[in-house]
């Protein structure tokens, strides 16, 4: 993780030491127009970069959205014209389609095939890319992306892999037909474009704070692109992505997001002057009494919340156990599936962007699709769109989490506004069947009175707040999706009672329960803990510290060589336990690597960590000097500030059986008191984010805590309190552990149900090739690499999962014993580790 105070002193000591050679230049009066331009460059490079980036953003997202469109309808039919045109540039100022789109063939049964098969050779290719060059790219990322803000570093996460992969793989994950959006890997696209472009210069890639303002920033720019809407996208950064927004981020979001959606209105990718496809304009105005109306469909939008969070984490737990071997046949089949079951629902067979830009329309001009504007089909539609709400949501369910780039905003919304779009062609029905009722007097006469297209939106508004758990973002966007001044009440009704009715269903949204899911070490500040216990109860009692004296270079290397600890506690010797301050394992590498190039030195040379008397006083008048700060730029990164002295790192002993690595400790480490409440200690590490506190007692070193000790304290205490909640009855543990029991053993007959299913189906395509087409190969793994090749463990507790860029491996996140991978960091230069506990 990130020690974001050690990045604020590295930020104060490089502006002073500038101040300090500004102010010697005009000592000198040698400060000309080159350094004012330099200066000047420096102040502005932050609305230089964030320019540069939001306009990449815009122009991705402008060519994804064009080949997105086209790759879902070429599954469809094909332009006899121009075969790279989709049907609406095909035919074009037609309102019902026309001849120079033309299905594949005239005989359905066919175009059914060729639809079913576009869609695998789709998804089999979006896997594929996925597995073979960026694993990363698979998922949505918002959840991987919030933890990187907070400072847990990922190695290639946002890397230029996995920007090119995702950006290639996306399009067709969605022209595939699978149930997944492309607005969350949006957000994941525009935060790696934001990684790589910032990297290209040292301010940002020697800083994390800085680059936490910058990838802030194009969390909010990903969403404006994705929905066409800059404040929204602001918003959501603020709401759902930061854990710290101050008003300079804010600024820079508002302004990436400003500079990417006027370069996407710029290229204008569907011809229409407007942002994102199913984007509407209501001219109508709605009635007290629909309320009621509003409220049915934000019980809908919590529940079905809470519905879709529950299976879902349920098939991503299967999915770790016993599918990671099978990444690209999962999503082929499930493409597949989806296919074979969605296209005879004339609702399911389009693209859910198409779907939603109809199922929000109102019933006015010629456009009309299915007939869903007219009286005599509505019984069909309704049964149709009650059926393509239900389908979709089961469908959501098992892909979500499937190794391609997949979001869950778009389908979730085509869910709300199918299930809205249903419901308000109910009660048009209702209003036209008693049109003089009391309850419909607000109707004026020969007016349309119930829009159907307003309770689409607003189901579709509902949906998404109640799998994300936002509010605020959600009302901006849905309203800057439709310009609708008058519908702005009837969103925040509709989405204030789905925050109602999620709450009780726990908190936290999808993304939240991914981050616990995988065990990724973020504090959520969203979240109030009363623990009642002293920071004594969660820390780490058996610390190995490190002597200021007495320890040879040979004991230093064999304490590096293990890999259970990434910093070390200095204190005055083993006996007295006196804590004189705190070394990183990097820093300690870095000074242990510097001395032995620097001159030939034993093995058993002493090493001293005793900062010099002048460190910790200063006289009046004179610099202070921040302690055990060392700057490391042989190392490519800025970490501790050097003091002004020339010479080696061990210059203070020309001796080679004495080396001095003093001012390589901070001896100004977070500490507190054993009895510091814990809450209180969580905030410390949410606030000033320091990567470990230590513990003291009277200036002893009573132990050391982490983030992550926090977090394992708080899953052991919410364990119990379930357990102790659930179990008023006697013998409560042995029934909760047979249910648990029960629901593995479930697994384990799914599991063996799809192995038979898949041993006959390969067996009857070998027997249909001749024996050329092998399918069975990949199926005969022995059970323990199934089990275990991905190493998943799901359970509650701290028996988490990390994923890798391999995919998971069996470490305990929460234990803080992560290996270093070798791959390139996202964040390289700037971070200390790529993963984990600070230290144990």
């Amino acid at each position: 993780t990130t020690d974001w105070v050690q990045d604020a002193a590295r930020e104060q000591l490089r502006r002073k030491a500038r101040r300090k050679r500004n102010a010697g230049l005009w000592d000198a009066g040698r400060f000309d127009w080159r350094h004012r331009i330099r200066e000047s460059y420096d102040a502005a490079q932050g609305w230089i970069v964030v320019t540069i980036i939001g306009a990449a953003i815009g122009v991705n997202a402008a060519f994804l959205n064009i080949i997105t469109e086209w790759l879902a309808d070429i599954k469809l039919g094909h332009c006899k014209t121009a075969f790279y045109l989709n049907e609406n540039f095909c035919c074009w100022g037609e309102d019902n389609g026309c001849d120079d789109w033309q299905k594949w063939t005239g005989f359905s049964p066919i175009n059914y095939l060729i639809y079913i098969l576009f869609a695998i050779l789709f998804a089999c290719t979006s896997a594929t890319l996925v597995k073979s060059y960026a694993p990363y790219a698979a998922g949505s990322g918002i959840s991987e992306i919030k933890c990187i803000i907070a400072g847990f570093v990922m190695k290639g996460f946002l890397g230029f892999w996995t920007l090119v992969i995702k950006s290639l793989a996306l399009p067709l994950a969605i022209g595939s037909g699978l149930s997944v959006g492309k607005e969350g890997p949006s957000v994941h696209y525009a935060v790696c474009t934001g990684n790589v472009i910032s990297r290209l210069f040292a301010k940002y890639r020697r800083n994390a704070s800085k680059t936490r303002e910058i990838l802030s920033a194009c969390a909010a720019a990903g969403v404006a692109v994705a929905f066409g809407s800059p404040i929204g996208g602001v918003l959501f950064s603020l709401e759902e992505m930061s854990s710290y927004f101050p008003l300079k981020t804010m600024w820079r979001s508002y302004f990436c997001a400003l500079v990417a959606t006027a370069v996407l209105s710029a290229m204008n990718p569907f011809r229409t002057g407007q942002l994102v496809m199913f984007q509407v304009h209501y001219d109508r105005s709605w009635h007290f009494f629909e309320i009621l109306f509003f409220i049915l469909l934000g019980i809908f939008g919590g529940l079905y919340g809470a519905f879709v969070m529950k299976w879902n984490l349920r098939v991503q737990a299967f999915r770790k156990k016993y599918l990671t071997n099978y990444a690209i046949l999962e999503a082929t089949l499930l493409a597949a599936a989806t296919a074979i079951v969605c296209y005879p629902n004339s609702f399911l067979r389009i693209d859910m962007t198409e779907s939603m830009e109809i199922l929000f329309l109102e019933c006015e001009g010629a456009e009309d699709y299915q007939g869903l504007c007219e009286r005599d089909h509505r019984f069909r539609n309704v049964v149709s769109l009650l059926l393509a709400t239900v389908i979709r949501i089961l469908f959501v369910i098992i892909s979500y989490g499937c190794k391609v780039p997949a979001g869950i905003f778009v389908p979730s919304m085509a869910i709300g506004a199918s299930f809205g779009r249903s419901v308000g062609i109910i009660v048009q029905a209702l209003h036209e069947a008693n049109p003089q009722s009391p309850f419909f007097a607000a109707c004026l006469p020969d007016v349309p009175c119930i829009t159907p297209g307003t309770y689409a939106f607003l189901g579709a508004a509902a949906a998404l707040s109640g799998i994300m758990h936002i509010t605020v973002s959600v009302v901006v966007i849905m309203f800057e999706l439709t310009g609708a001044l008058t519908y702005i009440l009837p969103t925040m009704i509709v989405v204030g009672v789905t925050k109602a009715v999620s709450e009780l269903f726990g908190k936290g949204g999808i993304a939240d329960r991914m981050i616990w899911f995988s065990g990724f070490p973020f504090l959520d500040n969203k979240e109030d803990h009363n623990l009642g216990v002293p920071v004594s109860h969660a820390m780490i009692k058996d610390v190995t510290s490190i002597p200021t004296n007495g320890m040879t270079l040979q004991q230093i290397e064999a304490l590096l060589a293990e890999d259970n600890y990434q910093g070390f506690p200095i204190v005055e010797d083993e006996h007295s336990k006196i804590l004189v301050g705190y070394i990183g394992r990097t820093e300690l590498r870095y000074a242990v690597d510097r001395a032995k190039r620097e001159r030939t030195l034993s093995p058993q040379a002493k090493c001293t960590f005793a900062p010099p008397p002048s460190a910790d006083v200063t006289t009046p008048g004179a610099d202070i000097i921040t302690p055990g700060l060392v700057r490391m730029d042989s190392f490519n990164t800025i970490g501790f500030a050097e003091p002004s002295t020339t010479g080696s790192a061990s210059s203070s002993s020309s001796s080679s059986n004495f080396i001095n690595f003093s001012r390589y400790v901070d001896t100004t480490p977070v500490s507190a008191h054993p009895r510091l409440p814990l809450e209180t200690v969580m905030e410390l590490f949410r606030k000033i984010g320091p990567r470990v506190i230590l513990i003291e007692y009277h200036g002893k070193l009573m132990g050391l805590v982490t983030v992550k000790d926090c977090l394992k304290y708080q899953f052991k205490v919410e364990a119990m309190e379930e357990v102790a909640n659930n179990g008023q009855h006697s013998g409560h543990g042995q029934g909760n552990g047979a249910e648990q029991q029960g629901v593995v053993s479930n697994d384990e007959r799914l599991w063996e149900l799809m192995q038979r299913v898949a041993g006959w189906v390969s067996d009857k395509v070998s027997i249909a090739s001749g024996g050329r087409i092998r399918l069975r190969d990949s199926l005969d793994l022995p059970r323990e690499t199934l089990a275990g090749g991905a190493g998943a463990r799901v359970g509650s507790g701290t028996n988490r999962t990390v994923r890798s860029q391999g995919g998971v491996r069996d470490d305990q996140i929460l234990d803080g014993t992560e290996d270093e991978d070798e791959d390139g960091v996202e964040l390289e230069n700037r971070q200390t580790y790529p993963h984990g506990s600070t230290s144990r």
